[in-house]
């Protein structure tokens, strides 16, 4: 049975060569038959061994049209030609290990990493989810028929998806690490030491600035009154496994 990776592209951000990137890291980082699928607006060069589907329709306030909000319409169903549990995976992100064991765990259930900065508040965060499709188009279709009192109650979705979801467990808390939050040194160690990649990590989640390509190479872009503690050291192991 073929396993099934599902990412979005929307905007410029986030040029082709993130999805050609994380299509080649997927391709490394199974042993079993996997497939990426990316739902975008712009197709234009991306590798034509990922599959492409349009965007579904989500109708969202303007100013919420182009955020993280849009990826509600992942919980639509039904969405192209998928069934069974789907990984979902950001484009900000990096790949360092195997992927199969996040098809294998808690199968038929909402596998989420615990948001880093809400720990034991029961928030997921959804830079690297799995889920059955289908089971919780709710989360869609609420949005649709009735979004005021959901967008009144919660600023960030990810926030929205765990309190509508019971059967929510997080990843092992190795398996996926934010690259600020888990693996930066704390101020001023960041000055003097490279970020340190953990054995078991599967999955580095770039969230924020800086992003992949920047904190490789030592950049982290921010106003200059910032830099007195946002900086990183080059960072050799990113290019390693994102390429």
């Amino acid at each position: 049975m073929v396993q099934t990776i599902i990412c979005m592209k929307w905007g410029t951000r986030y040029g082709p060569e993130f999805v050609n990137r994380l299509y080649r890291s997927i391709q490394r980082q199974t042993r079993r038959e996997t497939r990426l699928v990316c739902f975008t607006d712009d197709g234009t060069d991306i590798n034509p061994n990922v599959h492409i589907e349009p965007i579904p329709f989500i109708d969202l306030p303007d100013e919420l049209a182009l955020t993280p909000w849009r990826k509600l319409v992942m919980w639509k169903y039904p969405l192209a030609d998928l069934e069974g549990d789907v990984l979902f995976l950001d484009l900000d992100l990096v790949i360092t290990g195997n992927l199969d064991d996040l098809f294998d765990y808690e199968p038929g259930r909402f596998c989420v990493i615990e948001n880093w900065t809400q720990m034991g508040k029961g928030i997921g965060n959804t830079s690297c989810f799995r889920f059955p499709v289908g089971k919780y188009s709710h989360i869609y279709e609420d949005i649709q028929s009735n979004p005021d009192p959901i967008l009144d109650t919660y600023r960030i979705e990810q926030v929205y998806i765990s309190k509508e979801i019971e059967d929510m467990v997080f990843w092992p808390e190795l398996w996926c690490a934010s690259f600020k939050h888990s693996l930066m040194p704390k101020w001023p160690m960041n000055f003097l030491k490279t970020p340190v990649l953990p054995g078991d990590t599967r999955i580095v989640a770039f969230t924020g600035k800086p992003d992949q390509d920047e904190a490789a190479i030592g950049i982290w872009p921010a106003p200059w009154y910032k830099k007195i503690y946002k900086f990183v050291k080059p960072t050799p192991w990113i290019a390693e496994h994102w390429q």
